[in-house]
């Protein structure tokens, strides 16, 4: 985490309306980094991560909103930190001649926006791991069709195991003496911090309807909420938060109960989320001062199960003739049930983290309709599969991490 936050000031919020995500992501970029990069070249390479944009499409005028992350390459949010890293270490790459070997769990999206967003940077080499039968077909595709400088490892166990194997890999002192380890998971503060980037965007957009503004973030290891609360941190003026969960729900339960209690993940039709143990908790509660006064002041947390998550689906498309995969689904329901459980008129942003087509026969399942894949996507059904099968094992990971990476 940065020992201190800049506060931004009520001007630059004021003054955002306009702005593209890219002028967002670099002026927030050169307060928090100080000169570290030159202005000239920090500029360059945050526009150079941010050719697409996050819009608002609003559902109920006033009240209901949907922040639309992903109108990346990958079709997910996860474009916006994978992007930004890749062009953060490209540029710092360009100093060394070691090669940095990035290490990714991913429960679904993170692995298909990293993949995209560091093929063939120079001097990097990606390892992604996915939990077995725990991912989408398209996600599965953009995880191991790549090739080159990307390799995927398909565990046979959950993405907690998977995030544990990449946990122990960068305290392996043995390891850390052959290669040069980095992460592309929200572990790594470069992932998140752009993410608040999009938070400062979706304000802009909802700021002249005057009201409160109420963010709901569809949430799995807790980046991306707590990239919500550093926005927050440095002067953006979000009323609250709604944390919302499938049956992996250790933050909701937390915030009825004050205890963190860890399970083992359970797999729910919104797998990206399916994290029993999320790495970013630490963060989100640092962000508050490690007071659960404070944290539950300003988040609410909800869950909801697979059936209530397709009936999510149908009513969203019934009512508002919107398409939303699982995850997005999830945002607006827990969005809809804090602004029924509140007196003040606020406007709610759910943020929808993925394309539906990613869950094509699901969605289509539950809407009774068809829907189409971008072309982008739909050009991987047809390339051939390439990944290495291991156990839930570190020892199994690490034989097979050195034999490709060396």
């Amino acid at each position: 985490m940065p020992a201190s936050l800049p506060s931004l000031g009520s001007s630059f919020f004021d003054d955002i309306a306009n702005q593209s995500l890219a002028d967002i992501g670099f002026a927030i970029s050169h307060a928090l980094f100080k000169g570290e990069i030159p202005k000239l070249a920090l500029e360059e390479l945050t526009h150079q991560a941010f050719p697409f944009e996050t819009p608002v499409v609003e559902l109920e005028e006033g009240r209901l909103g949907i922040l639309e992350l992903f109108h990346g390459p990958s079709l997910a949010f996860k474009d916006v930190g994978a992007r930004y890293m890749a062009a953060l270490m490209s540029y710092f790459a360009r100093n060394t001649d070691k090669e940095v070997n990035i290490l990714v769990a991913t429960s679904g999206d993170t692995g298909g926006a990293v993949a995209m967003g560091f093929h063939n940077v120079p001097g990097i080499r990606v390892s992604i791991l996915y939990p077995s039968g725990r991912v989408s077909d398209l996600q599965e595709k953009q995880l191991t069709t790549l090739g080159g400088n990307v390799q995927a490892f398909e565990v046979q166990g959950s993405f907690d195991d998977c995030q544990a194997l990449v946990k122990q890999a960068f305290v392996d002192k043995e390891l850390n003496q052959h290669l040069s380890l980095s992460s592309a998971n929200s572990i790594n503060i470069f992932r998140l911090i752009p993410q608040s980037f999009y938070y400062v965007s979706a304000y802009g957009q909802v700021r002249s309807c005057g009201k409160p503004v109420v963010f709901s973030t569809p949430s799995g290891n807790f980046g991306n909420l707590s990239a919500g609360v550093l926005a927050q941190r440095m002067g953006l003026p979000i009323d609250h938060f709604v944390a919302a969960t499938n049956l992996n729900r250790v933050v909701p339960t937390y915030l009825q109960t004050g205890s963190f209690d860890p399970q083992a993940s359970v797999a729910t039709i919104s797998n990206a989320m399916d994290v029993g143990n999320p790495s970013n908790f630490v963060r989100l509660t640092h962000l508050f001062g490690d007071s659960f006064d404070q944290l539950k002041q300003n988040v609410s947390g909800y869950y909801f199960d697979d059936e209530e998550t397709r009936a999510g689906m149908k009513e969203v498309f019934g009512q508002f003739n919107y398409v939303a995969c699982p995850h997005t689904a999830i945002g607006i329901l827990g969005l809809q049930r804090y602004l029924n459980s509140i007196t003040k008129d606020a406007v709610g942003v759910a943020l929808a983290t993925a394309h539906p087509s990613k869950f094509k026969p699901l969605v289509e399942e539950v809407i009774g309709q068809s829907i189409d894949v971008p072309e982008r996507l739909a050009s991987l059904a047809s390339l051939p599969k390439h990944s290495t099968v291991i156990p839930a094992s570190y020892s199994a990971f690490k034989e097979s991490l050195l034999q490709t990476a060396l």
